[in-house]
Formats: structure tokens, C-alpha cells, sequence
């Protein structure tokens, strides 16, 4: 892969292409919507153990634009182009049997992949910010996408303050740029690295962490997503959950603690606090409610902690425990969320107390549900337990053992949390199950029931990863990030540029 553009173009071309086409052929939007995914999860599988940095119009770094190619920024693109394929595999019939205009749903669905495919890409802060609003600016009316009165209310409150957070952002990079004359992110990098951090610099990466913060849902700026999330439809939900808040707030931080401003101790205990504080607040959260995606929505906080925890320790396992908790809490959370859409296609309810006795009736969304519920609960054999256990032992070896007894402990209290969605909607029913409005419940299509699979089959299997897939996926992000800017710096601007000057090498 050497033209990185092709990640952003494709989905924007498709995107602007499918009302142009739809009006007059029905069946458009759902396969340009399936073949343009498909396309990009390919290209993306192929930029496994690649580094390329590619000039947009031959501008070299740091006068032109560019985009990066690394590790981490691979990692990001399989999860985001993965998840969105088997969205939009779910979409097919669960669209056509709520909503009503395909084609500005799959417009803004493509819309949104290409915002979140250059922000994982880009290494310039502007354009980060321009790929940010992109993304955000979709999800903002695909949570809204049903025109309900909850709906609407719910998307605007995401978009009040994601607003804010943006906003943040974008006088975070005024300052950076106002401070050196320069949007490169490596660029920035060295000259912080020559001149050091002042009181403007300070500030702008305060504004920065604030307003990504937003994005990830980090506790305390979490106060959107228990709304945003449950108000979606279903492959929305999975997309916002399992990609989104890791895309254009996950990422971006980590991407400026490690690659532009440097890991120091403050900043890596400021982290550690807010990933056990929000690991906490998210599963006590969970455990009073009754909405099923509500329930998945508050667990969305929760599971962040553990990715800023694991990031937050800086050590090697620490970073790969955090890398390889993002990557499988993208596929159990986006299975538990096309589970609930499951589950209201059919019942036409996501309260569970209203729920119950599915899983003859269901059986493949009760096998995957409950696969997904005990692996991001931390049950052996399935994913979700090898990250969490590599995050406990990095958290016990950086000689931090107060956090990694918070990390087991909101791990009971997930699973406790998950036993009660299996209790009362697939093995048992809740206090108002009403048994004659079951009776011609039956289980769903079958794309629906293929994305479901194939998520359930990658939880299961994942775990495999870190004997034989390391090398290929998470131990590249681990080399990237524990070695700090420089070789982020050099590999941008090239080694010469940063020995002229004088800071690195002889």
C-alpha cells in the first residue's frame, strides 16, 4: 500500500455517488455500501507490517500534507474498516425494517468511515481536525437517524458536546500553530523536542486531552454516550462503540502522549486515574440499568478505562495490553450491540424485563450473546480475557497492584452485570414477560445472523493472536509507541532533515 488516499477517496466518492444512482435504482445503496466496505477492509488487511508515509501532491514533509502509515495507525484501520464491513452486512435487512431512506443512511455510514480513516492517517493537526468534524458531523444524524423525539434529543446532546470538545480542539491547534508556524505533527514534534514546553504549549495540549477526552467519552466528559448510543440504530451503535470513541478519541491521545508532546510520569498518572475512575463509573453505571442498550452503552465507559489504563502504564506490556484490549473490544462490544438489535427486531423491545425465554427461539443470537457477554466480561478461553489479564500483570509489574485489583474487580462486576441480560432475556424473562406477545418470535434474516457469526467466531479465536499474530499486528504498536517521537519524527521528515537539526545522531 503506497497511496494512502485511496482509505479516504473511495468512501467519499461512494458516498457522494450513492444519491445519484439511488433514486432511480433501488438496490444500489445496500451493495455499493457492502462492496465499498469490503473493498476497504482488504486494503487494509494488506497494510499489515507496512510503513508508508505518502505526500499528498508530492508536497514532502513538513511544507505538504502527508499520510502516515504505522503500526498503530494499521491497527486502527483493520478495527474501523472490519467493523464497518460487518455493519454494514446487518444494515441490509435490519434498515429496510425500521428506517426508510437507505440511501442517505449509506451515505452518511460511508461518510463517517472516511473521516475516521483520516484521522487515523493523517499526521497533520488541522487536517485531523477537518477529518474529526467529518466523521463526527455524520454520527451526529445517524444517532438521530430515526427523527423520534429521543432520538433527536439524544443527538443533540452528542452534538452540543462534541461541539464544545471541537472546539477545544481547534484552539488547542491555533495555539500549537500560532507557537512554531507549523501543522505537521512530527514537525511539532521536533521543534517541542529543540525549544521545549512553555505555558502556551502546556495549555494547548491541556485544551487537547479535553477535547479528545470528549470524544473517547472518558469519565467525566462520558455525560453524551449513555444517550448517544442506545438511540442509534443497532449497526450504528456498534460503530459508534466499537470504533468511533477509539478512532477520534482513543487514538488521537495516545497518538499525542507518545508521538507529538512525549509520555511523562503526570501524564501517565493523570491516564491511570482517569482509566480506573472510568472502568469504575461505567460498570456501576451498568449494573441499575434495564434498557438493554443503555446497559451496553454504560459498559462502552467502563471498557475505555481499561484501553487508557493499559496505555497509561507506558511499558511495553502495558501498551500491548491496552492495543490488543482496543482491538477485541471492538469485536465483543460490536457483537453485544447487533445481539440487542437482534433482539428488537424481533420483540420490538430492548427492556428486559420485558424480555425472556429466547434462546429457543433465538438460538443464534443467544450463542453469540452469550459468547460475546463472557468474553467481555473476562472469561477464559475467549479474548477479552487475555487483554484484561495482560493489563492486571503490567499494571502489578509497573509496581501499580491498587490498579490492577480495581481491573479485577470491575471485571466481576461486569460479568455480573452480563449475567443478568442472560437471566432475563435468553434463559429466564423478566417480571413483565408477557408470553402470548413471544409466540411468533423466530430467529433473524440471514445477514444478520452472518455478522453475529463471524464476530462470535473472532472472539473465540483472537486469543490465538498473541502466540502467532503479534508480530503482524500489535507488536509493531508496541514498537512505535515505547520508543517515543524520535523514530515517528524520522520516519516523516527522514533522518537527514532531523540531523540537520542538530538533535539527533551524530
Amino acid at each position: 500500500m503506497t497511496n494512502l488516499s485511496v482509505f479516504i477517496s473511495v468512501p467519499l466518492v461512494a458516498a457522494f455517488f450513492i444519491p445519484v444512482v439511488s433514486r432511480k435504482v433501488k438496490w444500489f445503496p445496500d451493495v455499493c455500501g457492502i462492496l465499498t466496505t469490503f473493498l476497504l477492509l482488504l486494503l487494509s488487511l494488506q497494510t499489515m507490517n507496512q510503513e508508508t508515509v505518502y505526500s499528498m501532491g508530492n508536497w514532502p514533509a513538513p511544507y505538504g500534507i502527508v499520510l502516515v502509515l504505522d503500526g498503530f495507525s494499521c491497527l486502527l484501520l483493520i478495527v474501523i474498516n472490519l467493523i464497518g464491513f460487518i455493519s454494514t452486512l446487518f444494515s441490509f435487512e435490519y434498515i429496510e425494517r425500521f428506517y426508510t431512506s437507505k440511501l442517505r443512511y449509506y451515505s452518511l455510514f460511508l461518510l463517517m468511515l472516511a473521516g475516521m480513516n483520516g484521522v487515523v492517517l493523517t499526521g497533520d493537526l488541522f487536517n485531523l481536525y477537518v477529518f474529526l468534524e467529518i466523521a463526527s458531523i455524520a454520527s451526529y444524524a445517524l444517532v438521530g437517524f430515526g427523527c423520534y423525539s429521543r432520538e433527536l434529543e439524544a443527538s443533540f446532546k452528542y452534538l452540543v458536546m462534541s461541539t464544545i470538545a471541537s472546539s477545544f480542539i481547534l484552539l488547542g491547534v491555533a495555539l500549537i500553530y500560532g507557537r512554531f508556524a507549523s501543522l505537521n505533527i512530527a514537525h511539532i514534534a521536533l521543534l517541542i523536542k529543540q525549544y521545549g514546553m512553555n505555558e502556551t504549549m502546556v495549555f494547548s495540549f491541556v485544551l487537547l486531552l479535553v477535547g479528545f477526552g470528549v470524544k473517547a467519552a472518558i469519565v467525566p466528559f462520558h455525560a453524551w454516550l449513555p444517550d448517544a448510543h442506545p438511540s442509534a440504530p443497532a449497526p450504528i451503535s456498534a460503530m459508534l462503540s466499537g470504533v468511533v470513541i477509539k478512532a477520534l478519541g482513543i487514538y488521537v491521545i495516545v497518538r499525542l502522549v507518545y508521538n507529538l508532546f512525549g509520555m511523562t510520569p503526570l501524564i501517565s498518572n493523570l491516564l491511570i486515574y482517569s482509566g480506573v475512575i472510568s472502568m469504575m463509573i461505567g460498570v456501576l453505571m451498568a449494573l441499575g440499568q434495564w434498557d438493554f442498550k443503555r446497559l451496553l452503552a454504560c459498559h462502552s465507559i467502563s471498557q475505555m478505562g481499561y484501553i487508557v489504563l493499559g496505555f497509561g502504564l507506558g511499558t511495553p506490556l502495558g501498551i500491548l495490553g491496552g492495543a490488543f484490549h482496543l482491538f477485541n473490544h471492538s469485536l465483543f462490544k460490536s457483537l453485544l450491540f447487533l445481539n440487542s438489535g437482534s433482539v428488537e427486531y424481533e420483540t420490538e423491545t430492548r427492556n428486559l424485563e420485558k424480555l425472556g425465554c429466547l434462546s429457543q427461539k433465538m438460538p443464534v443470537t443467544s450463542a453469540t450473546s452469550l459468547i460475546a457477554s463472557l468474553s467481555i466480561s473476562g472469561i477464559p478461553p475467549f479474548n477479552g480475557f487475555w487483554s484484561k489479564l495482560i493489563i492486571i500483570i503490567a499494571a502489578v509489574q509497573a509496581g501499580k497492584p491498587v490498579f490492577a485489583l480495581w481491573a479485577v474487580i470491575g471485571s466481576i462486576l461486569t460479568l455480573a452485570s452480563f449475567s443478568k441480560i442472560q437471566r432475563y432475556a435468553f434463559f429466564g424473562h423478566g417480571r413483565h414477560f408477557d408470553e402470548s406477545t413471544h409466540k411468533n418470535i423466530k430467529e433473524v434474516p440471514g445477514l444478520m445472523k452472518m455478522s453475529m457469526i463471524i464476530l462470535a467466531i473472532l472472539c473465540t479465536i483472537t486469543g490465538l493472536l498473541l502466540i502467532n499474530g503479534t508480530n503482524g499486528i500489535f507488536s509493531p504498536v508496541v514498537n512505535d509507541l515505547t520508543q517515543g517521537p524520535v523514530p515517528y519524527i524520522e520516519k516523516i521528515l527522514g533522518y537527514e532533515f532531523t540531523n540537520i537539526s542538530g538533535l539527533f545522531g551524530n
